[in-house]
């Protein structure tokens, strides 16, 4: 029997997440289907839509046997550290095969790409345009001589790190039929960022979603979220201890939050060349949460199990379930559980009951 994994963050799920769930089912119809989720806080410094919880619930829905938990620490991170821990964790679960999303959807391009990466001289190069002011994606594009989709450089940080952990998984790519950042079109397969701003329009997303309540999808209330991380920035004295706040930004978020009056202007203070939105997010999530630098050298060892189904339970008879289950006195919970009482703050959706219960969600 395959055991196929898949990493998302279903933000919101729309009809291109229900899409991919149902290729790997007719791909490999006898599949065991291992998710890993990325939970209230996600990879591009956003705050999710829907609550982890019911992720979940609509990932075991719609054809998902087993659902894991990407730790926030990494969820919250950039591409290569979100890979990395995503294929750490799909290996724990002994997947033999990862399929994702590409708008090339050429596998062995990838694994070209990646290897690619992997050479000093590669590293050197990218380190030459960071050091001329260029941010990461722009600097690894420009060392590649090769313009990449956020996806596909998503993919390749995956075969990274399936090169790292386990060459046994085999990469599986299938073709995208949208670009993560498309705004603009109005077919049924939509991206989660046209669809997110739909939702700020107004629009209705019925037709752009599967048949889930449309309550699991949440408003974020950024004005208190601004307030929470002005308290934060202005009573705290020591900002460059938390992760993601490196090279003296500090002094320049110090100045700028006297300067404005929301979230959106915050960022756009911040951003620069070299700090891109997506890492200035990050670095304020992790501001927010409390997050320290020390965090991240956390090792990775213990998943834990958000849900499964009876397909999904009996393939955990067969495995070391030890090896899949954190202690509620770790660092990863205590981080948990500030997401979670700072995501009810933000959206009114409270699950922090189930973060302290600690139990699967059982199909």
């Amino acid at each position: 029997m395959e055991t196929v994994g898949i990493i998302c963050e279903y933000n919101p799920f729309h009809n291109g997440h229900m899409y991919h769930i149902n290729k790997v089912k007719s791909l490999y119809p006898d599949a065991i289907i291992v998710l890993v989720l990325g939970g209230y806080f996600l990879e591009r410094g956003d705050v999710s839509l829907i609550s982890k919880w019911n992720k979940t619930k609509i990932a075991l829905d719609y054809g998902v046997d087993l659902v894991l938990e990407l730790p926030l620490l990494y969820g919250v991170n950039s591409g290569d550290y979100f890979a990395h821990n995503a294929v750490l964790a799909l290996n724990a679960a002994n997947v033999s095969k990862i399929v994702f999303g590409s708008e090339c959807n050429d596998v062995e391009f990838l694994k070209t790409i990646a290897s690619e990466q992997s050479l000093e001289s590669f590293n050197f190069k990218v380190k030459e345009y960071l050091d001329m002011g260029e941010n990461y994606p722009t600097s690894l594009s420009k060392a590649l001589n090769v313009s990449l989709s956020s996806n596909d450089l998503l993919g390749v940080s995956y075969i990274k790190a399936i090169n790292s952990i386990n060459k046994s998984i085999e990469p599986v790519t299938i073709k995208r039929t949208n670009e993560y950042n498309d705004l603009e079109s109005n077919e049924k397969i939509v991206s989660a960022s046209n669809i997110r701003e739909m939702l700020n329009n107004k629009v209705n997303i019925k037709e752009f979603i599967p048949n889930y309540d449309i309550n699991f999808i949440n408003a974020v209330d950024e004005k208190k979220m601004f307030y929470l991380l002005r308290y934060r920035i202005l009573t705290d004295n020591s900002l460059n201890s938390y992760l993601g706040v490196d090279e003296g930004i500090e002094n320049r978020i110090n100045k700028v939050i006297l300067e404005v009056n929301t979230y959106s202007e915050l960022i756009d203070k911040i951003k620069s060349k070299r700090y891109t939105v997506s890492r200035v997010k990050r670095m304020l999530i992790h501001i927010l949460l409390g997050i320290k630098k020390e965090d991240i050298e956390v090792p990775f060892e213990k998943v834990r199990i958000l849900g499964f189904n009876s397909n999904g339970k009996a393939y955990l008879r067969k495995l070391n379930c030890s090896i899949l289950v954190y202690k509620m006195n770790s660092r990863y919970s205590e981080i948990e559980r500030t997401a979670a009482l700072i995501y009810r703050d933000l959206t009114l959706d409270d699950s922090t009951l189930m973060e302290v219960l600690n139990r699967p969600i059982e199909k």
